[in-house]
């Protein structure tokens, strides 16, 4: 596997390529949420990684809807395939993109799992990856990889 490193361009998209994006390296580390929500708009429960605004730019947005999924955050979709894209938090400097959506190999490791409380009961969790009931877990710094 092969590492992002500051001077890549990271890209990625929905299925169809109704919606296309590029990254600006260096990408925060994967958290991965067992949320309801986040269960409900992927089918499972999400990974996903993020950069600052000013490092995230949307190359083709033909596809892409907005939902309101709470008071203080929306997510992101392509309306014509069903993509989940992103997760966009109000209150945040910084654009969370599904890390399945990342063209290629990204070099990222997944450094918690959150909202476990809400796990389905259809999969195991690795019990070497640290664990958090709901949204209380130490934040990763988010203008650099916590891993790196």
């Amino acid at each position: 596997m092969t590492a992002v490193t500051d001077s890549d361009v990271v890209t990625g998209g929905c299925l169809c390529g109704a919606v296309r994006y590029r990254l600006q390296p260096p990408l925060r580390s994967v958290i991965a949420c067992h949320c309801r929500q986040c269960r409900r708009t992927s089918g499972n429960y999400v990974s996903a990684t993020a950069v600052p605004r000013e490092k995230f730019a949307l190359s083709n947005d033909d596809g892409l809807k907005w939902y309101r999924s709470s008071n203080s955050a929306r997510r992101g979709f392509c309306s014509e395939c069903g993509s989940s894209l992103f997760w966009d938090h109000d209150a945040r400097d910084t654009m969370t993109i599904m890390s399945g959506t990342i063209d290629g190999n990204t070099g990222l490791t997944t450094v918690a799992h959150i909202c476990v409380a809400d796990k389905g009961d259809y999969y195991a969790l690795n019990p070497s990856e640290p664990q958090y009931d709901a949204l209380d877990f130490p934040s990763p710094t988010e203008s650099k990889p916590i891993d790196g």
